[in-house]
């Protein structure tokens, strides 16, 4: 990557509280009254004075200590009364300070005007729309500071109608810009170490009004050796302005946009030779900055405006665009690609109208396989291939699992599911355990909401299912329209209208059933559940770890999920003899005519006593015993469970939890 020192050319002031020790005007960060600042918060401003309010009061309440906090915000020429509130504003905070300089056109200037007089250890950029966590620059600097880390991404949410540039789920110490999203994100709002960004004379391209950060962004991920990512915590709320002013929604010369791309991605080709890794790289950029015009913008400019823009835009794809890379785009950006690459002038605008203002048919599903509904699929007049409209490998199942709960011993599904961007027609709940499986039908509603009813006494043909942990997923199958031999052309609407339907046109997807919501809260709790001819057995849900998927474990011997985990109980001896022993427990699905009894037992011996049992609400039971007299000794308390087939004694825990209850008679 090329270095870009991009020094400020314009004259600027700053303005900061008076001090003696600070005077105005200087450019140092850190002054003698006050410890040297852990993080800048560097914060261009243009015009935004209506969200000054938002963006730096979230920094001026930041849970982080404010004598570790700099911030510098640069007025680059507002006119809407932004540097006088930040005037204002230094007044009353002695950690801010404001330089004014002219307009710039870009938020490039600013931010290297900041970086100049940066003091900080990091340093954190804010654009001045948007705003930051209560805890994000707390929680930020402290995964910096634990793992060297010199990029830290904090996780990011859309707000106001902008979508968060990518999802970041898992925090991770560090992370390979190959294998995880960052590189999706290569926008300015995150956290650099300072050291780390002069080391490598990191700055941003100056008077441009998009993409201006790209090549800070690229450098940095490319040259550190440790990048960072907190995703448990929403830092940076990213807005979309009610004006519709964000510099990504202007209008642009886009040929010379394009060419500044193709500088952008030159320097990205020289630091990462051809192959696995680079083409990772390229899909990103495809989808981001390449292929981003043909959309609206190319449909509003007449001919000669679309030939500069594809003019301007096939140097980059047949430099860059792979097979790998083609591959990995979805059909709507593959077929542009391909359109462009290969000089289908005519269908390039075909399938960028398709995409803008319209609404396209449903996939076309031949042979097991989803066509995504563009124009000219299978025409004979326009030769297309089939993979550039293949979006198989893209269908995914999209399900929730919203209520579950037992009624009886059969146990109650509840969600919706469909399959993204092909729809549904048929769900079932399917079980798996070591190869074998179990579907389970569902009933599948037009909303998309479906209802399944799981009994353990039939659910296998109508057989007992095996004892055993079983894995839950959702099925969801959409069969859609086979179109007939002669092909589909025309515009995307024209997909899909010739009838007929066939089992080898179907699609199929499964996935984890993960509860939420209410569902969240699942009852992991033991329980005694039918089991056909062979009698009851124990039945047990649980989530596993880490990923929370459901599971339902059938265990006729009850040793690896134990009933009666709140068994609880007291017992008293008089010196007569005279004993009593009392507990309760939950024994949900219990039998009505189930027996329950203690036992006493002690090394070689066991006596069982005439029990009284009350059944309250909620399968809660209360037991109790009289012994009137019996052999001396320390014996150990059980409840033993009968139904039918199923026998166990469940050890009896002392009142407090801390131990088995036992009874000694004198």
């Amino acid at each position: 990557m090329s270095d870009n020192p991009m020094r400020p050319t314009h004259p600027t002031s700053s303005t900061r509280p008076e001090s003696p020790e600070s005077p105005e005007g200087s450019g140092g960060s850190a002054r003698p009254d006050r410890p040297a600042p852990t993080v800048t918060v560097i914060v261009p401003v243009h015009n935004t004075r209506r969200y000054l309010d938002r963006s730096l009061g979230s920094v001026f309440a930041q849970t982080l200590d404010p004598d570790r906090i700099e911030v510098i915000a640069v007025d680059d020429g507002s006119t809407d009364g932004s540097g006088a509130w930040l005037d204002a504003a230094a007044a009353t905070h002695p950690q801010l300070t404001v330089v004014h300089q002219p307009p710039s056109g870009g938020a490039g200037k600013p931010r290297n005007v900041g970086l100049d007089r940066a003091g900080g250890d990091y340093v954190f950029f804010l654009d001045s729309d948007d705003h930051l966590g209560p805890e994000a620059l707390a929680r930020l600097t402290r995964m910096a500071e634990e793992h060297h880390s010199d990029v830290v991404y904090g996780r990011i949410v859309g707000a106001e109608g902008r979508g968060a540039p990518v999802d970041l789920r898992t925090t991770n110490p560090r992370v390979s810009i190959f294998d995880s999203p960052v590189y999706w994100s290569l926008a300015a709002y995150k956290l650099f170490r300072r050291s780390f960004v002069e080391r490598h004379r990191l700055r941003f391209v100056e008077g441009r009004l998009l993409a201006e950060d790209l090549p800070f962004g690229i450098a940095a991920l490319l040259r550190a050796d440790t990048v960072s990512v907190l995703a448990d915590y929403d830092c940076y709320h990213l807005h979309g302005r009610d004006d519709d002013s964000n510099a990504s929604r202007q209008d642009m010369d886009w040929p010379a946009y394009l060419a500044y791309i193709d500088t952008v991605l030159a320097d990205v080709a020289a630091g990462v030779p051809p192959g696995p890794d680079r083409d990772t790289l390229m899909v990103r950029h495809f989808h981001g900055e390449i292929l981003m015009p043909f959309a609206a913008p190319y449909l509003a400019r007449d001919e000669a405006g679309r030939r500069a823009m594809r003019e301007a835009a096939r140097p980059l794809v047949d430099r860059y665009l792979t097979d790998r890379v083609l591959a990995a785009l979805p059909p709507g950006l593959r077929l542009r690609a391909h359109c462009l690459r290969a000089g289908l002038d005519a269908e390039l605008t075909a399938v960028v109208r398709a995409d803008t203002g319209r609404t396209p048919g449903p996939p076309h599903l031949q042979d097991g396989r989803a066509y995504a509904a563009y124009p000219h699929f299978r025409d004979p007049d326009h030769p297309l291939p089939d993979a550039l409209y293949d979006l198989t490998s893209r269908v995914a199942v999209q399900q929730r699992l919203t209520d579950l709960q037992w009624v009886g011993g059969v146990l109650h599904l509840h969600g919706s599911a469909t399959l993204r961007a092909v729809g549904a027609d048929h769900v079932e709940v399917v079980l798996h355990r070591s190869g074998a499986h179990v579907g389970v039908p569902a009933a599948y509603g037009p909303d998309g909401t479906w209802h399944a009813a799981l009994d353990p006494a039939t659910a296998a043909h109508g057989a007992p299912m095996a004892d055993g942990v079983w894995g839950l997923k959702i099925a969801v199958t959409a069969h859609g329209t086979e179109a007939g031999d002669a092909g589909v052309a025309g515009d995307a609407g024209d997909v899909g209208e010739t009838a007929g339907t066939s089992p080898a046109a179907a699609v199929r997807r499964e996935a984890w059933l993960v509860p939420e919501g209410g569902a969240a809260a699942t009852d992991t709790a033991p329980r005694v559940v039918s089991h056909g001819p062979a009698g009851p057995t124990v039945a047990a849900l649980f989530l596993s770890s880490p990923h929370g998927h459901l599971h339902l474990d059938l265990d006729h011997d009850g040793a690896r999920r134990p009933l009666g985990a709140d068994l609880r109980g007291a017992a008293a001896c008089a010196r007569s003899g005279r004993a009593t022993v009392a507990a309760g427990v939950t024994l949900p699905g219990c039998p009505v005519d189930a027996g329950l009894q203690f036992v006493l037992r002690d090394a070689t011996r066991c006596v069982a006593l005439r029990t009284t049992v009350e059944r309250a609400a909620g399968d809660r039971y209360r037991a109790r015993a009289r012994l009137r007299s019996g052999p001396s000794g320390t014996w150990r308390v059980a409840l033993r469970l009968t139904a039918g087939g199923l026998r166990r004694e469940l050890p009896v825990q002392s009142a407090d939890g801390t131990g088995p209850l036992t009874l000694r008679v004198p």
